[in-house]
């Protein structure tokens, strides 16, 4: 039987943000904040949605910038 890491069921891969800037932080906190109210308030989510949001908003500045 073939064992899997954890880490490679995630289908979330973690994005490294060098230097963020104050405003790039502030858009994923709002970001993350609209995740939270979705969930109707939910709690025990706050890394998922600080991550997800984080990479969501990081896609967008880099499509932003590769046009």
């Amino acid at each position: 039987m073939k064992q899997t890491s954890p880490a490679s069921n995630s289908s979330r891969t973690p994005t490294k943000v060098t230097n963020p800037t104050p405003e790039l932080q502030e858009q994923v906190r709002r970001r993350a904040h609209e995740k939270y109210e979705q969930r109707g308030r939910e709690e025990g989510h706050g890394l998922d949605d600080w991550l997800q949001a984080e990479a969501e908003v990081t896609q967008q500045e880099t499509t932003i910038v590769a046009a």
